[in-house]
């Protein structure tokens, strides 16, 4: 059992990293309580988890629910907000000892800042805070000391292999992909698939975003970026090796040629409890890894020509500046023109690729340069739709 109990803000509790993160501080009492909780617009997932949890504090972004949840959560002692600005707001609250950032995409990213800001410590489930303002948000961790705990099973894996590492340098780092659904079919059989078949991961149960990103390849474009922050790489230091299995989450290369790997079955729950009870390696009573159901794990080359968004995001994290923001903006838009059926799954890299060709390049842009730019590429994106 750990010393203090950790106070916990769950930013997101209502998508899946949020529910999964509770269930693993409903499963650890003596370890976690839960101080606050925010959702976007799910407003009877909230009130329900509110009145199991009792926090301190909930609040909902979408203010045309306020009224509802506020009536609904009137009889306990939990204060009620709405709006994003309140979540940038309460996460400095003196209370709160760890913030899992779990909000989907870039709505993410303010409230990341703001938390570090604080000098909370981060369980880092956000990808694209880091993708969009890479630079603003380590800089700003370094200087309030503040530690990124990575909740992505694969930066997770890197950060549990340089455990009692930190001192020897990386040489190189694999990012392992499951493929997706569409592991091996060409462009011709792209062209005509649909979300349903899409929405389908072969491995893992995550929310619709995360998992259309999974089929076309740029979830592991943006990791990639994430790691170049996360571990301070270079671009030709990080590799992506497609890994059906998805039970080697990823690997380290020191520069004595050794390897390290981190293996087990893919489930979420780890890599949320490693980053929430972090240094403590906490008891779980998670499935078991058997060599025996696996007996063969099996590693290819990712196809970026049939899957360009992977080679888009490696441009992007070249050049620098405010590309990767860029790129991100406009996956947003194509993935959400995807899942509305305005635009095919291939349309959806070409929507990233114009409007990082068409929106203007800043080489050492500002936070505030980040949030024109993210505006100004969806207005581009939504023209291509």
């Amino acid at each position: 059992m750990s010393e203090k109990i950790k106070n916990i803000a769950v930013l997101g509790s209502t998508g899946s990293i949020g529910t999964q993160a509770l269930d693993v501080i409903r499963a650890n009492p003596g370890s976690f309580v839960v101080e606050v909780l925010t959702a976007n617009g799910n407003a009877d997932l909230l009130i329900k988890q509110a009145l199991e949890f009792n926090p301190n504090t909930v609040v909902i972004a979408d203010e045309n629910k306020y009224a509802y949840v506020k009536e609904a959560l009137q009889q306990t002692d939990i204060k009620v907000f709405a709006g994003n600005k309140a979540i940038a707001q309460v996460v400095q609250m003196d209370t709160i000892d760890v913030v899992l950032a779990a909000i989907v995409g870039y709505a993410g990213l303010e409230s990341t800042i703001s938390a570090i800001k604080a000098g909370k410590q981060i369980a880092l489930a956000n990808k694209e805070t880091l993708v969009v303002a890479g630079d603003i948000v380590t800089q700003l961790a370094k200087e309030n000391g503040v530690n990124l705990y990575p909740v992505d099973s694969e930066h997770s894996a890197i950060f549990q292999c340089l455990a009692g590492e930190w001192h020897n340098p990386i040489e190189k780092i694999y990012l392992t992909a499951s493929g997706g659904p569409f592991r091996g079919k060409d462009r011709t059989f792209l062209e005509t698939v649909k979300k349903e078949q899409a929405l389908k991961h072969p491995n893992w149960d995550m929310g619709a975003k995360i998992t259309i990103d999974s089929a076309s390849l740029m979830n592991k474009g943006l990791e990639v970026i994430e790691a170049k922050w996360l571990f301070n790489l270079k671009p030709e230091q990080i590799d992506v090796v497609v890994h059906p299995q998805s039970i080697i989450h990823s690997i380290v290369q020191f520069n004595d040629g050794s390897m390290k790997a981190q293996m087990g079955l893919p489930d979420m729950k780890l890599p949320i409890q490693y980053a929430l009870g972090y240094p403590e390696r906490m008891r779980s009573d998670f499935p078991r890894f058997s060599f025996f159901n696996y007996p063969q794990l099996t590693f290819e080359p990712a196809d970026t020509k049939t899957f360009r968004n992977l080679a888009l995001a490696y441009e992007a994290m070249n050049r620098g500046g405010n590309a990767a923001c860029i790129l991100n903006a406009a996956n947003e838009v194509a993935v959400d023109a995807f899942l509305k059926d305005k635009v095919s799954f291939l349309g959806m890299s070409n929507i990233v690729e114009k409007c990082l060709e068409k929106i203007n390049f800043i080489d050492k842009p500002s936070y505030e340069d980040y949030v024109a730019t993210d505006k100004e590429t969806r207005v581009v994106a939504n023209e291509w739709i």
